[in-house]
């Protein structure tokens, strides 16, 4: 069999070749006119498999290429360059395939391996690395995100000295670390790394013998391993590598985005139509929700405008008022009579007869302590050396048909339009058993590939219906479910510089109108920034606006009493949803988003100010949101991007009687100044490129 030395991938945004004289190693890797990311003395090793006691990688001793598997999708907005290298490692029998597509016009590059067992007995893979660069020398900076409850998107920036790793043990991918690790050259050169995965993974920077660099990494190998019987294989998680210039991370952003929305993200008709949403969870929670507060709440969201009306938790478990939400999750064929004594499907039915759609929240995965179904069904429980983790292991296919069984019931019977799928809890290593179909070591990736599966038989079944991810808030985020589901929420929390500081760090990696956020809530807990009070008399108007205008700007939602609200508020929130329907709404569909200032950040630290710039594809229409928070200096100058410098533009002020025509060359280089704004004030402004007769 003859194949080709090198292997070229390159496209217009991307240089990117693999040599294959020796094994699998790449050789160029770097943006067209940019600096080169590969080693010249250290080619990168491309993978990593530890397996027999052996570390294999794409130079190992006694690797052989046995062939490429090469597609080319010339799409001119979708197209794409795919290659398998298929090699074997002659003193194990295993077979490896190394899988690369880089996507058309952009420097993203995703990666994976297959691990292929060809011998006659068992093969345990202790490790599974889906990509391996040895960087050059450079003075190197790390950015990366670390997050918890009510505290994601907090930003690291750290030179690189020594060992850095990125990683989660908690089982959910965006606890402790976000799946996102930036590498920032001395010259501003930009390498994203994003691992695709909802469950455990690292990333590692580790040092060479000369001084330099190696980055890997994938599916965490902390308490992880998976025996392949012969003939079996299994594949690495996918990992996406992005290249950026300038020190600027919109370099990375807007192409992660156009990859997500082209080939990654799934969508129907309604995610495309981004519903504003009321959710009934922080003004109500389990308390004092029920059928009387809910429909009263439907009829005001219908007035305003809105396009769907959730039930969160609370709607299930025993016929009583004090069941404790948390403890019967799992039991989702009951509903608490005491709450809702006409069922659920009254709910659906007089949301649905208001023109409006019907979301159902379910945490599908979960089992409650008090739950029916962990008696009925014992061996539906996740279980590390013998103790319950509190979920059920979607490696058990048995567990998986009931799961699809159940929320296909859910949709069918209640006439569910959007389903609100949460995790609250750690799974950490995952499930031990060795009798729900998968081994001692891989019983939380098995769950993962498992929940996918369930998640896509769902939207198969149900290709109407709309999937929210949900984990605790934001505690799950990451591009492996955004291909399974149509939005995520971003944080349980809300109040404003919070909503301001995970918009800007999610679309790092994520298109906006995959990212859901309510308005600054009514809690009726206690939480140290959730201080919303609508009958404030010391709240203006125009901080509402501020609060409100946060969350539009991307998926739209909010959790009040919308009864209790006052007289003017009602007015402005309709106002603000016929300003994203008319007007937002396309913008954050279609547009590429810029971030014009630094990441604002929780207690009054990083940025005051926060600028968005939303640019049409065209590049004739922009939209501008700009917000000044509190202890932010009193003006601000916002330079816009990707503008004609040559043209014309027309600035309209949306809720003021203001309209300006600035040449682009002064947006671009001065920017636009922002002087009378109070604290705790916005700024949205819709702008157009005026025709060429118009600029003479």
């Amino acid at each position: 069999m003859t194949f080709p030395g090198t292997l070229d991938l390159s496209n217009e945004a991307l240089r990117y070749e693999l040599d294959l004289e020796k094994g699998a190693a790449l050789r160029t890797f770097g943006l067209p006119d940019g600096a080169e990311w590969t080693s010249e003395d250290r080619p990168g090793r491309e993978f990593a498999v530890f397996a027999c006691g052996q570390r294999i990688d794409g130079q190992s001793a006694g690797l052989v290429v046995l062939g490429v598997d090469e597609q080319k999708d010339e799409s001119p907005l979708s197209g794409s360059h795919s290659v398998t290298v298929k090699l074997r490692h002659d003193p194990t029998g295993l077979e490896i395939d190394s899988h690369t597509i880089v996507y058309r016009g952009t420097p993203v590059a995703e990666k994976w391996i297959t691990v292929r067992n060809t011998v006659d007995e068992p093969v345990t893979i202790d490790r599974l690395d889906s990509f391996h660069l040895s960087l050059p020398l450079d003075e190197w900076q790390v950015l990366a995100y670390k997050s918890d409850w009510g505290a994601e998107f907090a930003p690291i920036v750290t030179p690189l000295r020594d060992a850095f790793i990125a990683e989660t043990r908690q089982g959910r991918s965006s606890k402790d670390w976000h799946p996102w690790l930036t590498l920032l050259g001395s010259r501003g050169d930009l390498l994203t790394i994003c691992p695709m995965w909802s469950g455990n993974w690292v990333l590692r920077c580790e040092p060479e013998e000369d001084g330099s660099f190696a980055v890997s990494g994938g599916l965490h190998d902390w308490e992880f391993s998976k025996v392949l019987e012969p003939g079996q294989q299994a594949d690495s998680i996918r990992v996406v590598l992005t290249l950026g210039s300038g020190g600027d991370l919109n370099t990375v952003s807007i192409p992660l985005a156009r990859v997500g929305r082209t080939h990654w993200y799934p969508r129907n008709e309604l995610s495309r139509s981004l519903p504003i949403e009321w959710n009934h969870w922080w003004s109500y929670e389990d308390k004092i929700i029920d059928e009387r507060a809910f429909l009263d709440n439907v009829e005001v969201a219908a007035r305003l405008g809105m396009d769907i009306c959730t039930l969160d938790a609370g709607w299930f478990g025993p016929a009583d008022g004090q069941s404790e939400w948390y403890d019967y999750r799992g039991d989702w064929q009951s509903v608490n009579e005491s709450r809702f004594p006409g069922g659920i499907r009254v709910l659906s039915d007089a949301v649905h007869g208001k023109g409006m759609k019907f979301g159902l929240w379910c945490e599908i995965e979960a089992v409650g302590k008090l739950a029916r179904l962990a008696n009925a069904h014992p061996s539906y429980v996740a279980r590390r050396d013998g103790e319950s983790l509190g979920y059920l292991c979607f490696g058990n296919p048995q567990v998986r048909e009931w799961a699809f069984g159940t929320l296909d019931r859910l949709i069918r019977e209640y006439r569910c339009d959007w389903i609100k799928l949460d995790f609250n809890l750690d799974p950490r290593a995952g499930c031990s058993c060795t009798d729900h179909g998968h081994g001692a070591g891989d019983g939380l990736f098995e769950h993962y590939y498992g929940y996918y599966a369930v998640l896509d038989q769902i939207r198969a079944k149900h290709p109407e219906v709309l999937l929210e991810n949900c984990a605790s808030g934001g505690l799950r985020i990451d591009l492996g479910m955004m291909r399974h589901a149509h939005t995520t929420f971003l944080s349980d929390t809300d109040w404003p510089e919070h909503g301001l500081q995970v918009f800007w760090g999610a679309t790092t990696f994520l298109a906006p109108e995959v990212c859901l956020h309510w308005s600054y809530s009514e809690w009726l807990g206690q939480h140290p920034h959730q201080k919303f009070k609508p009958n404030d008399p010391a709240l203006l108007p125009h901080q509402f606006d501020f609060y409100t205008r946060i969350a539009m700007l991307g998926g739209f939602g909010f959790s009040q009493k919308l009864p209790e609200l006052p007289v003017w508020m009602l007015e402005r929130i309709g106002y603000h949803i016929e300003d994203y329907h008319l007007v937002v709404r396309r913008f954050i569909l279609e547009a590429d988003l810029y971030r014009l200032t630094a990441q604002p950040e929780r207690e009054g630290k990083g940025d005051r100010w926060a600028a968005f710039q939303y640019r049409m594809p065209e590049g004739n229409e922009h939209l501008l949101f700009v917000f000044r928070l509190s202890g932010a200096e009193s003006e601000r100058n916002i330079r816009l991007r990707d503008l004609n410098s040559d043209s014309l533009y027309e600035l309209t002020w949306l809720s003021a009687e203001k309209v300006h025509t600035i040449r682009g060359a002064e947006l671009l280089e001065r920017g636009l100044l922002f002087a009378e704004l109070a604290e705790e004030d916005s700024a949205l402004l819709y702008i157009r490129e005026l025709p060429a007769a118009s600029r003479l």
